[in-house]
């Protein structure tokens, strides 16, 4: 859960020493299904063959079913969430249940934040962790809003959050507190 306080009308609340959030596509569960479904029939055929024809293409069938349903279960399952944090130093980005692949940017190498009202897997060739040479790098999870960071190089990092507009207000708060030289709490 988020740990940011509610401000009154009008008043900028402070930024939380943490504030964390994620972003959920419950479409990726069926695309694991499928690869479940494909390991499922290796291990069918392995089991329990008619194939006449010989050994050769029963191999390959097996090998071909249980790889392309690893391929599919493991390759979604990373990317059917992804936890966003930001601290005082910087911001870590988590995805699926074992968090990797995982990417930490420090606040100093960050030069702006802002939303991005619409992030979508078709912009980027699709879900997950993404490079695109005129766009930069994004990890995407599903359709909405996202942070997108500027970067002191010149490369933009991007993100699928709920809630990216929060998650800027707090990312430009901790840059303004690096610009001034000083930190929270201190």
């Amino acid at each position: 859960m988020r740990d940011h306080p509610r401000s009154e009308p009008g008043k900028s609340a402070p930024a939380p020493e943490v504030w964390t959030g994620r972003a959920t596509n419950r479409m990726q569960w069926l695309l694991a299904l499928a690869g479940a479904a494909c390991m499922a029939l290796g291990i069918e055929l392995a089991v329990d063959s008619p194939w006449t024809s010989g050994l050769g293409p029963l191999v390959m069938a097996v090998v071909g079913c249980v790889a392309a349903g690893l391929l599919m279960l493991f390759g979604t399952l990373a990317f059917v969430h992804v936890a966003v944090r930001v601290d005082q130093e910087c911001m870590e980005v988590r995805c699926g249940h074992m968090g990797l692949p995982r990417r930490r940017i420090p606040l100093t190498h960050v030069v702006g934040a802002e939303v991005a009202a619409k992030v979508s897997p078709r912009q980027w060739g699709g879900w997950g962790y993404r490079w695109r040479p005129e766009k930069g790098t994004a990890v995407v999870v599903r359709h909405g809003e996202g942070v997108v960071l500027s970067l002191g190089d010149g490369r933009k990092f991007t993100v699928t959050v709920d809630d990216a507009e929060e998650a800027v207000r707090v990312i430009r708060d901790r840059l303004r507190m690096l610009a001034a030289g000083t930190t929270a709490g201190a």
